[in-house]
């Protein structure tokens, strides 16, 4: 058999030849992982370590709409993790929660109770409707901070009013915007809602944070729901994936509608090893993240910033303007730094990546432009960050974040 290549041929392989690496790519990616520790925006901004990619490189080879060993391995860990029959690895978050929703909901009409700040409301491009022909009923928590039992209760929609689409799925988020929802809390609603047969979904995307924080396991954490997703990025620092998880039933079913929305991935040994490193490795990192993030709490208060929402975890929503400085002041001159400062106003996110030089910068920023301002002759109100109004404005306005 010949293999002799024609010029033709050859032309079109030179062509199609490509070299993704520059000459300075080692050096561009030390560069990039500096940075990351300088950048408050979001935990999804987390890099692989070398070790993470080392480690990633031994995993098996396997096609994972068939059958891939790695992939199946971490799923059943995290279903024996979170105490339920079956669990399946997505490409992200968003997929995991927009996959549960169209594996519980059968037939419309439908609706899903859900918080109005929720990840699946807001930040999801509008695809319970999308996705599954789902009416979503929003609801914006009286406290501030977590739905009640009686707010569920309220909103609700039972019986057979032809007007009206009844529940049939209660979703909630934990932790949503860094805050942990009370676990007593989730068993009253969980509990309510399954005495009406409504089922219920978690999006546990950092439930990570939840377990470091209050000592209870991921399973106790998951137990109340009939699904679960969880994230390996947000928080653990993997580069890629989620995974949803329930009984086999709903798994079984969930990974039909995962090859419809395209994702059926192939190779995703190395995908799920980066996901197991960061388990072993980066959870463990938790704690002192949660730390790093109480110090800017505690930092910003004492320059008389007020707390929006405090370090309950991994993030923080603050107010600058009691020290009469703007986020825009603030953003400049971080980014004017020797070494800058990624912001990206009001919300503060802490992860595992994230140097303690950079926190102290951060605070260092604050008092300099506060300190101008003072000599500047602005005068702080007084008491202004011990006041309630700030936070009951926050609580009404809708935020806009990038989770």
């Amino acid at each position: 058999m010949s293999t002799e290549i024609s010029p033709a041929v050859q032309q079109v392989i030179d062509q199609t030849r490509f070299d993704i690496l520059s000459k300075t790519h080692a050096v561009d990616n030390a560069s990039k992982r500096e940075e990351i520790a300088r950048t408050f925006i979001s935990d999804t901004v987390t890099v692989p370590t070398e070790e993470m990619y080392t480690y990633a490189t031994l995993a098996t080879l396997g096609d994972d709409v068939y059958f891939e060993p790695s992939t199946a391995a971490l799923e059943a860990h995290i279903a024996q993790l979170a105490g339920k029959e079956a669990a399946l690895f997505m490409p992200s978050g968003t997929q995991s929660n927009q996959i549960a929703l169209r594996t519980h909901l059968k037939q419309p009409p439908y609706s899903v109770v859900c918080d109005k700040r929720a990840h699946i409301f807001k930040y999801e491009a509008g695809g319970a409707a999308f996705n599954s022909n789902a009416h979503v009923v929003p609801i914006t928590p009286a406290n501030g901070h977590h739905l009640t039992l009686e707010e569920v209760q309220e909103n609700v929609i039972l019986g057979t009013d032809i007007h009206i689409a009844p529940t049939e799925l209660v979703a909630l988020e934990n932790t949503l915007n860094g805050t942990i929802f009370p676990q007593d809390e989730i068993i009253k609603i969980c509990d309510y809602a399954h005495s009406l047969g409504i089922k219920t979904h978690l999006d546990g995307a950092r439930i990570w944070h939840v377990a470091i924080e209050t000592g209870k396991s991921i399973r106790e954490l998951c137990e109340p729901f009939d699904s679960v997703s969880v994230c390996f990025s947000k928080g653990l620092g993997a580069p890629i994936g989620s995974c949803l998880i329930g009984n086999k039933e709903f798994i079984t079913r969930a990974r039909w509608f995962r090859k419809i929305l395209g994702g059926g991935m192939r190779q995703t040994g190395i995908l799920a090893a980066c996901a197991a490193y960061a388990l072993t490795f980066n959870f463990p990192q938790l704690p002192r993240v949660h730390a790093l993030t109480k110090k800017l709490e505690v930092g910003l208060e004492e320059l008389g910033a007020i707390i929006l929402s405090g370090a309950e975890t991994c993030m923080l929503f603050y107010d600058p303007t009691p020290l009469g400085i703007n986020f825009e002041e603030i953003g400049e001159r971080a980014a004017a730094l020797p070494e800058p400062l990624i912001l990206g106003g009001s919300r503060l996110v802490v992860h595992v990546q994230t140097s303690e030089q950079a926190v102290d910068d951060f605070l260092s920023v604050i008092h300099q432009l506060a300190e101008e301002k003072k000599a500047a002759g602005w005068v702080q109100p007084a008491n202004g960050h011990k006041t309630s109004a700030f936070k009951d404005v926050y609580v009404r306005r809708q935020v806009k974040l990038t989770k």
